[in-house]
Parts: C-alpha cells; structure tokens; sequence
C-alpha cells in the first residue's frame, strides 16, 4: 500500500476530502520520521513499536567480485508488532 492509497482509503472512510486525507498521511509519516531521528521510540497500542538499533560494524563479501568488504556501523529502524497484530495475522488461512 502507498501513501496515495492509505490517504485514498481515508477519504473514502471518513469523508475528508483528498487534499486534507492526503495532508493526514503526511503529517503522520512526518512525525513518525521526526521522532525517530531524535532517538525516540513509537509505540501504537494494537499495532506495534518503531524503534532504532545500532548495528556494529561487520566484514562482508561484495557479491560481484567477492572481494572482502567492511560494512560500517549504522542505526536502523526495526518495526515489532503487537501481540494483537501478530494474532490477527495469524488467523488469516494461508494463500488469501
């Protein structure tokens, strides 16, 4: 799903008009970006938890020419569900 789709199902949902649903996903994804680069977690209760780890830094192996690489260290965004979202899934039969 894309921002124009969510922003999309807003307006169909709720009845706001495509300007003002598209602004809704904006500034949800903006805030959600904003607190992330100050080092602070999200957590949406039923949802789940956006939060950033630190990876050290790794030998690799670059897969064109197999020459040993290092990989620096860097923080990434890891995403964990709520048991709730974990469950609903999960209740889905496989292949729908």
């Amino acid at each position: 799903m894309t921002k124009k789709e969510l922003a999309d199902v807003i307006h169909v949902k709720i009845g706001l008009s495509r300007r003002e649903s598209a602004e809704i996903v904006d500034f949800f994804f903006n805030i959600v970006k904003e607190k992330l680069t100050r080092g602070e977690a999200i957590k949406i209760p039923g949802f789940g938890s956006f939060r950033l780890q630190k990876r050290k830094a790794r030998k690799g192996r670059n897969p064109a020419t197999g020459e040993a690489i290092v990989i620096a260290d860097r923080t990434v965004v890891t995403f964990k569900p709520s048991r709730f979202l974990r469950d609903s899934i999960n209740e889905i039969p496989a292949g729908e």
